[in-house]
């Protein structure tokens, strides 16, 4: 039996409601037919046994044993999920690799990144979502407590911006997606498991998305944010024996690069099923002999950027100079959208096919 495994990171500020969640994910995704594993958040275990940032000789080398650690416990499990006699299995990481950066200056992070020999997008990018629940601190401060965790020590307005730091610091992932304090707590959890079940395509790999045309962006204000990252995206489109939609990706920053083989089948204007798999660089380079010709490639630069715990990706391609393309995808068909005021909208394009990535490959006569 092929076992299909995927990993999602729960994330969130303090106070964010981590712990009720796992206990939603295990009852939920079990009675969908999930294995659901638990890797435990890292940090907590550590500084309860008394390794700490300030039990170590520096920050720096405190994070050096805690990310090594966390990468190492989650090779354990992707290797005991695969021995395993059932064909679904639900990874959850209690905090993911990126959560680290937050606690960390930039020189910091380079520091750790170059000791364990590996780079931030394939840190990033090594889980399949991300879920960000937005700590009580932010929207419902009256339930604010450190009683719950001994190794948490943030006031409220730390814990709001280590909120945000952690946030940045996974803005960028292909699969983001924050869960806030709109409503009480219970509708919180179900909001979770909603974003969950919708990205793991339960009943079906249903992706809901709006588009809109806006006016060229200002790059230089995006790139001040730090909540927007810039990713640059090379897409091929691939022959098709039926009316699928099939491409191959290349995804990253600065020479570090991932690839994904991702097929699209439309149900209507808004709902398409969407099939995506992680590729080696062998296999994306073996599959671009099977491009179509009939298309062009597509490069762009895609800035995501989390607003308003709306998580945005603005494409801006070079043969546009007056124009761009931003997205949205949501689990919800009427859920309301609001842009910062320096993005213009010109007009929503979701149902209008040729702003389409397909379209815009079109080689024209």
């Amino acid at each position: 039996m092929k076992v299909n495994i995927t990993k999602i990171v729960i994330t969130g500020g303090p106070c964010a409601g981590k712990s009720t969640a796992m206990s939603w994910v295990q009852r939920s995704f079990a009675q969908m037919g999930y294995k659901v594993l638990f890797v435990p958040e890292t940090a907590t275990e550590l500084i309860t046994g008394g390794v700490a940032p300030w039990t170590c000789g520096s920050n720096v080398e405190y994070q050096k044993c805690q990310l090594r650690l966390q990468m190492e416990k989650e090779r354990i499990f992707e290797q005991a999920a695969l021995t395993m006699d059932t064909d679904k299995v639900l990874i959850v990481c209690d905090r993911g690799a990126l959560d680290n950066k937050a606690y960390m200056t930039e020189l910091e992070f380079s520091q750790v990144l170059s000791y364990l020999g590996t780079n931030e997008i394939e840190l990033r990018d090594n889980y399949d979502a991300v879920f960000h629940l937005v700590t009580a601190a932010k929207g419902a401060r009256d339930f604010y407590t450190t009683a719950n965790n001994s190794a948490r020590t943030e006031t409220a307005d730390e814990a709001a911006a280590l909120d945000d730091k952690l946030i940045s610091a996974w803005t960028g992932h292909p699969h983001l997606r924050v869960v806030d304090n709109s409503f009480d707590f219970e509708t919180k959890m179900k909001q979770l498991i909603a974003e969950i079940s919708s990205f793991l395509g339960e009943p079906e790999p249903l992706e809901i998305e709006r588009k809109y045309l806006i006016e060229y962006p200002d790059i230089s204000w995006l790139e001040s944010l730090p909540n927007c990252r810039r990713v640059e995206i090379i897409q091929t489109y691939l022959r098709s024996e039926n009316d699928d939609e099939v491409r191959v990706r290349q995804r990253g920053y600065e020479g570090n690069y991932i690839y994904f083989l991702t097929t699209k089948r439309t149900v209507s204007d808004l709902k398409r099923v969407e099939i995506e798999k992680r590729l080696s660089e062998r296999e994306y380079l073996d599959l671009l002999m099977n491009a179509d010709t009939t298309k062009r490639q597509i490069r762009k630069d895609r800035y995501c950027l989390t607003y308003e715990n709306r998580y945005f990706e603005i494409d801006v391609y070079p043969f546009w100079k007056d124009k761009a393309i931003a997205e949205i995808e949501l689990n919800d068909e009427a859920a309301e959208i609001t842009f910062p005021k320096e993005i213009n909208v010109i007009k929503e394009v979701t149902n209008d096919k040729s702003y389409r990535n397909s379209s815009l490959a079109e080689l024209q006569p």
